[in-house]
């Protein structure tokens, strides 16, 4: 049985001031996606497939398609604003792209086999991968699917705030619900959120999704539903979004099915601010002198895990 792996590449990333998701951090010109990629790979992973916005094709065709071509196959798909919204008048203000779970339905048509959801500048490591592939190998299906979570203090910016899926985890390894929080960040020694004006503390030990899911393909038709009755109840807003952990908590709330947890000890990190990239740059080195990464990654055969 193969996976995919799907690429969330469509953001606008208004807080970076760039495309962030094809900014160069590794000696070789590499960005943040190529490691996860090349990661992705060497787990066994054997489909890439980016959702972008039709306007940074060029871009991200020009960069991607020449080094994978013969290692994966590789799709591109575009987040429109009118895609899979089933017939909805788009307001004319909506410039902002749907969501997540919007990026997630439009590869419906190209994906039909177990995969992976990754953000396209998030650093995730490589044990995230060989967990989640394993666990899309052999236990992934109409009613399991699953979340690699990590430790919120290891998510945080120090220039900034931050949205994460704060997951609430039973005694056998299973999400029970995820709350996504917009505004997360360090205040002093506690970690807080903002919500209508009010701050509320987070515990120390929360576990939060960095939107890595796995997933079976049943995904796009709970999807599909949900996303109609947002465009419903939600269309008109202009900066309204339909996530992902939504999906996952009507998936777990409607009982559906379940999500297991899958945690990891893989160090994170990502770009939200321009102010992150000296970070980024610095860690990546650092994984480079520990041989975790070669220089230049494309330059020779990946090996991939035996499992």
């Amino acid at each position: 049985m193969s996976a995919s792996l799907l690429v969330l590449a469509a953001g606008m990333a208004s807080r970076y001031g760039s495309l962030k998701q094809i900014d160069q951090f590794g000696p070789s010109g590499e960005s943040i996606i190529d490691y996860s990629i090349y990661d992705a790979i060497e787990a066994g992973f054997t489909k890439i497939v980016f959702i972008i916005r039709q306007e940074f094709a060029k871009e991200f065709r020009e960069i991607f398609e020449s080094k994978l071509k013969d290692r994966v196959t590789v799709e591109f798909i575009f987040q429109d604003l009118d895609s899979f919204t089933n017939g909805y008048t788009v307001p004319a203000h909506r410039t902002k792209p749907w969501g997540t779970g919007h990026a997630l339905l439009c590869a419906k048509d190209v994906i039909h086999e177990p995969f992976a959801v990754i953000n396209g500048d998030d650093f995730y490591g490589k044990e995230a991968f060989q967990k989640a592939y394993r666990f899309l190998l052999h236990e992934a299906s109409d009613r399991v699917w699953a979340n690699v979570c990590y430790p919120l203090p290891n998510t945080l910016s120090d220039h900034g705030f931050v949205s994460r899926g704060v997951c609430t985890i039973d005694e056998n390894n299973f999400i029970t619900n995820i709350t996504e929080r917009t505004k997360i960040y360090q205040l002093q020694d506690e970690i807080v959120y903002e919500e209508n004006g009010s701050k509320f503390s987070l515990p120390m030990h929360t576990k939060v999704s960095m939107n890595f899911w796995c997933f079976a393909p049943n995904i796009f038709k709970v999807s599909q539903k949900l996303f109609e009755a947002f465009l419903n109840e939600n269309g008109d807003e202009c900066k309204s979004e339909f996530f992902i952990p939504s999906v996952a908590g009507q998936f777990i709330q409607q009982e559906k099915g379940k999500i297991k947890a899958i945690t990891t000890g893989s160090q994170w990190f990502g770009v939200t601010y321009k102010e992150d990239k000296p970070l980024v740059q610095k860690r990546i080195t650092a994984l480079l002198k520990d041989g975790i990464y070669p220089s230049a990654l494309y330059n020779h055969a990946i090996a991939k895990t035996e499992y």
